[in-house]
């Protein structure tokens, strides 16, 4: 058993309004909700600060929880949840972040399974296998290195796992990223876990790398990596970025479907 909690707020830095904007006639956050809810999922949520997300989402049938405004992330906003609803420390909780438009429903389950199957983690996400030297260079595709058993080390911006020989001459010069992994932003969480973390303070990794999973890793938290079974779209962080969502999911595209 696991659920799924989609935090979506309107009020977003980069791109105001972004989880309702619309992708083939359905606001961004609907996506996101259908494909949670194709996942396996035992109950599908909203959480937001907003009205009009609220508004949207009753509109297509979804259950949404108000939270405060002043949440600095979704862990924090889905830490709410939880206590809003007493939910048991054991039970398991997804996040899906709601500019999630094109996260396949089969990583949705892998990630809440995964973590099921390791009891003594408290945290499991995903990652996939980097596949260009831009990628590995790009500070915006975080990557992540895990040890033999698949508990994850570290996440960084920085590409990492570096290779040495592979640049010679500095940075600009690497040549060699074979082995690396991006990280794939979805976290299932048990609901302890996830309560404890949300209490902590961020750390120092974290404020210098910008990754709230450090903060996990920082307090001693074991989550577990696992090799994503579906390479996921784009999220939507910028409107080029959305571009590429409207692009993919095209009538004619079979990301569409």
């Amino acid at each position: 058993m696991f659920r799924v909690v989609i935090p979506a707020r309107y009020a977003s830095a980069r791109l105001p309004g972004k989880a309702l904007m619309s992708i083939g006639g359905k606001p961004m956050v609907q996506w996101v909700y259908e494909r949670a809810r194709a996942s396996g999922a035992d109950d599908v949520l909203i959480a937001t600060d907003d009205l009009l997300i609220v508004s949207a989402s009753h509109s297509f049938g979804a259950e949404v929880v108000m939270t405060a405004p002043t949440h600095a992330s979704g862990t924090d906003r889905i830490a709410e949840v939880a206590r809003q609803r007493s939910w048991p420390e054991g039970d398991i909780v997804v996040n899906v972040q709601g500019d999630e438009p094109l996260m396949p429903p089969a990583l949705i389950g892998q990630v809440a399974r995964l973590l099921e199957a390791h009891p003594r983690a408290q945290v499991a996400t995903l990652a996939t296998r980097i596949e260009s030297l831009e990628e590995f260079l790009n500070p915006n595709a975080v990557k992540v290195v895990t040890d033999g058993e698949g508990r994850a080390l570290y996440f960084s911006r920085a590409p990492i796992p570096w290779n040495r020989d592979g640049a010679p001459a500095g940075i600009e010069t690497q040549r060699v990223f074979a082995g690396s992994r991006r990280h794939v932003g979805i976290y299932a969480y048990r609901v302890g876990a996830l309560l404890r973390l949300a209490a902590l303070a961020p750390t120092v990794l974290e404020m210098s790398e910008k990754l709230e999973q450090l903060r996990a890793l920082e307090n001693g938290f074991e989550i577990r990596v696992g090799d994503a079974v579906e390479r996921p779209g784009p999220d939507v962080n910028t409107a080029a970025d959305f571009e590429r969502v409207l692009a993919l999911t095209a009538p004619d595209n079979p990301a569409g479907s």
